[in-house]
């Protein structure tokens, strides 16, 4: 919403080289029906349901309104500072969207069962690891070389005490649910985390920005091994 059919326009043509899409664009002041649109907007698209306010005021009602729905409403009397905001809390957004995506993300990890650490052969199995590449924590699965499960994370130990992670470089203790050392792990195998497809395509296709590249690595070659059943596994 702007004062002036000159401004709108100006706005407009800046939205748009910035790829920014337009739902309404109208003179005056901000109303509760425009709030109402940005709403309808944002369940859509988030990112853009917003309001650009130029040299306005927002009436009272609108003012409740997008408190109450949380509608940003931008509102500046010069248009570069306008549109700087807006772009500047677009992007920040953006960034926290794809942190949080991200983070939700199984990331790739292996590890390798240290030869004459054994601790408990079954039980659960309490070996000794090394991390070859990423970060592990309990709860996650690991498979072998093949493919086949070797059982969940239950626990790691460091130095005595319990640890919610070990990165790469770390040599730890792991306890294994199901798995039997001597039946179904050896020493000396190296183990993978285990990745939902899902999950792989989108660290290779959107996040391997993020990755390392040992956890690149790792991840190419859990897909390797997940393509010998499925050849078009996260493809």
């Amino acid at each position: 919403k702007t004062d002036a059919l000159g401004s709108l326009e100006a706005i407009a043509e800046s939205l748009k080289r910035n790829d920014v899409p337009i739902r309404v664009a109208d003179v005056g002041d901000v109303s509760r029906r425009d709030v109402t649109e940005a709403a309808v907007v944002k369940e859509q698209d988030p990112l853009h349901g917003v309001i650009l306010a130029f040299n306005v005021k927002v009436l009272p009602d609108a003012e409740l309104e997008a408190k109450n729905r949380d509608i940003p409403i931008f509102n500046q009397r010069t248009i570069y500072t306008l549109i700087d905001d807006y772009l500047q809390w677009l992007n920040q957004e953006d960034e926290a969207r794809l942190d949080a995506e991200f983070s939700r993300l199984v990331k790739p990890a292996k590890m390798q069962f240290l030869s004459g650490y054994v601790f408990r052969k079954a039980k659960p199995a309490v070996i000794g690891i090394e991390v070859l590449a990423g970060k592990i924590r309990p709860r996650l699965t690991l498979v072998k070389q093949d493919g086949k499960n070797v059982g969940d994370i239950l626990q790691i130990q460091e130095k005595g005490k319990a640890a919610s992670e070990a990165n790469i470089g770390a040599q730890v203790a792991v306890s294994l649910g199901k798995a039997v050392v001597g039946r179904h792990i050896h020493e000396g195998e190296t183990y993978y985390v285990r990745i939902p497809e899902a999950h792989a395509k989108l660290l290779s296709k959107k996040f391997e920005d993020r990755l390392s590249s040992e956890e690149i690595e790792t991840l190419n070659e859990f897909i390797a091994i997940m393509r010998v059943s499925s050849p078009f596994w996260a493809a």
